[in-house]
């Protein structure tokens, strides 16, 4: 996990995938919250914060962390690898556990097994505790967990394996037992049993997995006008190793979707972004490699960009118990490919496990576009990025318009205000103790410049007053 999702993180507060922990020598909370997070879909635990997400910090964070590990080993069953890493965060130290989805179900900690249900963490009951152990059973029957007909000595990328083992030993969130042995490799990461490789294997690690499994592969194409269905403009087809393949697909994605000029308020030099938030695109293209039904032979992720969309769609329907609106809400507990999403984990690449959805929206927020949209037919699942009216030579107008007037107290108010804000919580975010100080010297220019606005403008004295960007604000935001 890096400084910057942390940040996010604190701003989004806890959910289903994040909880804060003040007290990092509470090791009995901790870990039935590890217990939780490795029985349902994986999370991260962010100790030295409190429950409104301001950091309060971690005394001697490298022996606290040692200490967590050491009782986090003992108390789990069975064993889990879970990474216990210290960061900075607003001049405080952190300790971050990061828990991958677990694959041996179910987990208990101190001989009790423990579910993560949206913010809370509970015991889980008989029924439950049944089903997981039937699901356990079933487990080899996924198809990313079934053999594949691939040659372990002809069909495998080498160079694929090495970049993984290279991002994943440099991320620390993995130890190998033999890095020089590409099967002793392939079979830590459990994409490898006996000898022989996996079909999440082949897809992650095969020379050409499509020669096996034709619905690997994706499509990409451009079209000149609105209407589905027009003749394209340009198309590609990917297949390869998974990695490689969504790499070259965002790669087109980001060739064919317009910029968008941009200055920065602290040297007004002009910089080229995509339309599109990049990261935006990159979770929801990084969630369709990672959920997709690769059991169904009937297509495959396709992306197609119009003038006034992107698309990104996946043959099949929702994973069970996951729904449109727990999707837009970030609470998903359900992974399709959990072998697959691991080593997309273990990369770098899904960073923010159960809060893709939650950032894709605010990226689209901030850039001042349409929030996007999920839907689900017989065609499959789409996710849509919708463009805007607000053409280059307006984004640049209005940019270069208020950074002329901004001073870096009114840029440090745009920058960490997410959503709706009460000006306490401003105050705590920005760190300020006097509240005059903070009203003329941050608050009020914010307000005058059209950047900020109140929730309640008929009633500025309110004590259920909040604050947010405007239009303008949101643009200049997006600059930076």
């Amino acid at each position: 996990m890096k400084t910057k999702a942390i940040r996010e993180s604190l701003s989004l507060g806890e959910g289903q995938s994040v909880e804060f922990i003040p007290d990092c020598g509470n090791i009995g909370v901790i870990g039935q919250t590890v217990c939780g997070f490795l029985n349902t879909s994986g999370g991260y635990v962010v100790c030295g914060v409190d429950d409104r997400g301001t950091a309060i910090g971690v005394e001697d964070p490298d022996a606290m962390g040692k200490s967590l590990e050491q009782g986090l080993q003992q108390g789990l069953s069975p064993g889990a690898l879970v990474a216990v890493r210290a960061y900075e965060v607003e001049g405080k130290a952190l300790l971050v556990i990061e828990v991958p989805a677990g694959k041996d179900l179910p987990y208990a900690f101190e001989n009790v097994i423990y579910l993560r249900t949206g913010q809370t963490t509970r015991k889980a009951d008989v029924e439950t505790i049944r089903d997981m152990v039937l699901r356990k059973q079933v487990e080899p029957e996924r198809w990313e967990r079934r053999f594949s007909s691939a040659d372990m000595n002809e069909d495998l990328d080498l160079n694929e394996i090495r970049s993984t083992l290279k991002e994943v030993t440099a991320s620390g969130r993995f130890r190998f037992r033999d890095s020089d042995s590409p099967t002793a490799i392939l079979e830590d990461l459990s994409v490898s049993r006996y000898g022989r490789l996996t079909n999440g294997g082949d897809v992650l690690f095969g020379t050409n997995p499509a020669v096996r499994y034709p619905q690997v592969r994706v499509r990409a194409a451009v079209f000149r006008t609105d209407k589905t269905g027009d003749t394209y403009q340009d198309m590609k087809s990917y297949e390869g190793p998974l990695v490689p393949v969504l790499e070259d697909v965002y790669s087109f994605i980001l060739r064919n979707t317009p910029t968008v000029s941009r200055f920065r308020p602290t040297d007004l030099k002009r910089q080229d972004e995509p339309f599109y938030p990049s990261g935006a695109v990159r979770e929801g293209l990084v969630n369709a490699f990672a959920h997709r039904d690769y059991s169904d032979f009937s297509g495959g992720i396709t992306v197609h960009i119009y003038p006034d969309r992107l698309e990104i769609s996946n043959t099949g329907r929702f994973p069970e118990g996951v729904t449109l609106a727990k999707l837009q809400k970030g609470t998903l507990s359900v992974l399709r490919n959990p072998d697959i999403a691991h080593v997309l984990y273990l990369r770098g690449y899904m960073e923010k496990i159960g809060r893709g959805s939650i950032l894709i929206q605010r990226a689209c927020t901030e850039r001042g576009l349409p929030l996007p949209q999920w839907s689900e037919d017989d065609r499959g699942v789409t996710l849509t990025f919708f463009a805007t009216e607000v053409t280059t030579e307006v984004t640049t107008e209005v940019t270069t318009e208020v950074t002329t007037e901004v001073t870096t107290e009114v840029m440090q108010i745009i920058e960490v205000l997410d959503g709706e804000r009460s000006r306490r919580e401003l105050q705590d975010l920005l760190s300020l103790r006097n509240v005059e100080h903070f009203r003329k010297a941050y608050l009020q220019p914010a307000i005058q410049e059209g950047l900020v606005e109140m929730t309640i403008p008929e009633k500025p004295r309110s004590s259920k007053q909040r604050y947010r960007l405007t239009r303008r604000g949101r643009v200049l935001r997006g600059g930076r």
